[in-house]
């Protein structure tokens, strides 16, 4: 691709899968930019995650390290990813190696076919039931309440940079990927959903469903809805421009 990519990695207490995760997007990368950079934010980790990411970037100079000052969660490390991303397109990857390459590539190579794509689980048997039924829940509940249809919205989207800077980023909790897929849509952005495979984790258990980042997704929601319906319903009046996949 005639293109450039930043890849914002996550990771807090990552240390038995932040490696393998970077070696898998590097794999996933292999030739299909013309330039890529990796940032990979250390979460406020207690183990040796921050060292690890250390050592990874020393070996590679496309590989740059940001360490928090503390546990700000996902949606602070994307939004500061952002600001400090250098590359055309932007997209977040975890640090614990859950999509395999494969399922990278698959996101990597819709580039360019429409404004955002939206990746959505081809796999979710690897997530436990609970997970399952608190993202079923989240999914209705958002596409109900903004008029959208996406499959999901908490996946590695990947948008133009550019874009990204056209909306206002100020959510930090777990809700932050689908703050910013609504106001883009509702904007009349175009977008396309393409299906990602996922694998089990092999270390650790998953930090995101917190009850503290479920508390945080309901504030977020309702706020979001105040801007969206009521306040700024004209700004956000534009039909959903879906692109179908041709996958």
């Amino acid at each position: 691709m005639s293109c450039t990519l930043s890849v914002i990695i996550p990771a807090l207490n990552e240390e038995g899968n932040l490696s393998a995760a970077v070696a898998t997007v590097l794999s996933a990368i292999g030739d299909r930019f013309t330039d890529y950079e990796l940032l990979i934010f250390n979460d406020g980790s207690t183990d040796r995650t921050g060292q690890i990411a250390e050592s990874l970037a020393a070996g590679n100079p496309h590989i740059r390290v940001i360490h928090n000052p503390g546990n700000k969660g996902f949606g602070y490390s994307y939004n500061t990813g952002v600001k400090l991303a250098r590359m055309e397109h932007v997209v977040m990857l975890p640090g614990d190696n859950e999509i395999p390459a494969d399922g990278i590539r698959v996101i990597l190579d819709a580039i360019g076919s429409a404004d955002i794509v939206a990746p959505y689980s081809s796999t979710p048997h690897v997530r436990t039931w609970k997970r399952r039924l608190i993202s079923a829940v989240f999914i209705a509940l958002v596409n109900l309440s903004f008029g959208t249809r996406l499959r999901y919205y908490n996946g590695p989207c990947v948008h133009r940079r550019s874009l990204l800077l056209t909306v206002p980023m100020k959510t930090h909790g777990f809700a932050y990927m689908a703050a910013i897929l609504i106001r883009l849509i509702r904007s009349g952005h175009s977008y396309i959903e393409v299906p990602m495979p996922l694998q089990a984790r092999e270390r650790g258990r998953s930090k995101a469903f917190r009850l503290k980042n479920i508390a945080s997704v309901l504030i977020s929601l309702g706020g979001l809805f105040w801007e969206v319906r009521v306040k700024d319903r004209r700004k956000y009046a534009f039909a959903a421009h879906r692109v179908e996949s041709q996958a």
